[in-house]
């Protein structure tokens, strides 16, 4: 089982969680990040770091967020990995806790 980075990230991208993984699983795209699922070893690390709430085990994904997991996997493939803390998105506050923002993911 890995953790899984759900829709709360999108258009806010903390990485608080980068700074605390052990093993880099994590990858960094335009407006949101993902876990590679074949390199998380669940540690359980990031999931309190995240400031957005938007880390679950795959197995505690609120209803709604199964896509995630499947998406998390799709774009670790192709995203670079991020090792190092960044600022987040300059409107990420803003953005922190609102819904439906899928159609804002950026590829």
């Amino acid at each position: 089982m890995a953790f899984v980075v759900t829709e709360n990230c999108i258009k806010c991208k903390f990485t608080d969680c980068v700074d605390v993984c052990p093993v880099d699983c994590f990858h960094e795209g335009p407006n949101f990040l993902v876990i590679d699922p074949d390199e998380c070893i669940d540690c359980t690390l990031c999931e309190p770091e995240c400031p957005a709430n938007a880390i679950f085990a795959e197995d505690e994904l609120p209803d709604g967020q199964e896509v995630f997991i499947s998406l998390n996997a799709e774009l670790a493939k192709l995203w670079p990995t991020i090792t190092e803390v960044k600022s987040p998105m300059p409107e990420a506050d803003d953005w922190n806790g609102k819904s439906d923002k899928i159609k804002l993911l950026e590829r």
